[in-house]
C-alpha cells in the first residue's frame, strides 16, 4: 500500500535519501492507526526544507525509519500574524489553538489578564494540538507556542513595528480588514477587560482597536473569527 496522504511532521532536516526516525508517538500512529508497512510512502515537512514524498524503510509497532524521496513542494512564506488571547477553559483553549494552526497564524500567545479563566496551560498538549493540525490542514509549517504572558508585559515589551488589533466588544471600531504587515489579533476574556487594563490600551498607540461586526462574540468565537478576517481574504 502507498498512501500519500498520510503528513507528518519531523523535527529532523530532510533531504534527498538521508534516513530519518520517527518520533516514538509518530512510530506508534503509523504502526497502530494507520497500518502503514515497510515500502508505504507517506508525505513529511519540517517548517523549513517544504514537503517530501519519504519511503517508509523499516517499521515496527514502537520504530519507524523514513528515508526522503522526492521534493513535492517548496518551503513557502506564511502570513506573519500572531494571536494574543486571554486564556480559556482547556476545551477551549484547545479549540482556539486548532482553529488558529489551520488559519494559518505564526505565533499564539496566550495572555493572563485580571478576568482570565485560567493561568497556566500544558504546552506540550497545545504544541501536539497545533502538529496535528498543520499535519491536516497540508500548512508547512507549525506556530510557535509560546508561554502564557501577563498582558501589561505584552503591552511594555511590544515589538516595534508590529500592529496590535484589540477585538473591540463595543463595536463603535471599524470593522477589521486583511493586511499584509506583521500583525497580531488580541482577544480578551470572556468578561472582558477591566478599567485598568483598558486605560492601559488607550495610553499604547500600537493598539488598533476593530470590530469584528454587528454581534457579541464569545472569546473563542471571536479568536476564530478575527484571525479569518486578517487571513482567510487576501488583501485589496
Amino acid at each position: 500500500m502507498t498512501d500519500t496522504s498520510i503528513r507528518l511532521f519531523v523535527e529532523a532536516p530532510l533531504s534527498s535519501g538521508t534516513p530519518l526516525p520517527a518520533s516514538d508517538a509518530a512510530a506508534h500512529y503509523l504502526a497502530n492507526v494507520m497500518r502503514v508497512a515497510a515500502g508505504d510512502t507517506i508525505r513529511v515537512f519540517n517548517g523549513r526544507d517544504g514537503e517530501w514524498r519519504a519511503r517508509v524503510a523499516a517499521i515496527t509497532r514502537k520504530a519507524a525509519t523514513l528515508v526522503p524521496e522526492t521534493l513535492t513542494r517548496l518551503q513557502e512564506s506564511e502570513p506573519d500574524c500572531w494571536l494574543c488571547f486571554a486564556l480559556l477553559k482547556r476545551q477551549k483553549t484547545d479549540l482556539v489553538v486548532e482553529k488558529a494552526t489551520e488559519l494559518g497564524v505564526s505565533v499564539i500567545q496566550p495572555v493572563i489578564t485580571a478576568r482570565t479563566q485560567a493561568d497556566h496551560v500544558n504546552l506540550d498538549r497545545l504544541r501536539a494540538i497545533a502538529t496535528e493540525a498543520a499535519e491536516q490542514c497540508e500548512r508547512l509549517a507549525v506556530p510557535d507556542i509560546r508561554e502564557p504572558i501577563k498582558f501589561s508585559a505584552l503591552l511594555t515589551g511590544w515589538p516595534a513595528g508590529r500592529h496590535l488589533f484589540l477585538a473591540d466588544e463595543r463595536r463603535t471600531a471599524k470593522l477589521l480588514r486583511p493586511t499584509t504587515a506583521p500583525a497580531a489579533l488580541m482577544v480578551g476574556p470572556e468578561g472582558g477587560f477591566t478599567e485598568m487594563e483598558i486605560d492601559a490600551i488607550a495610553a499604547h498607540p500600537p493598539v488598533i482597536r476593530v470590530s469584528l461586526g454587528h454581534r457579541i462574540l464569545r472569546a473563542e468565537t471571536a479568536a476564530i473569527a478575527g484571525l479569518a478576517l486578517l487571513l482567510a481574504t487576501e488583501p485589496a
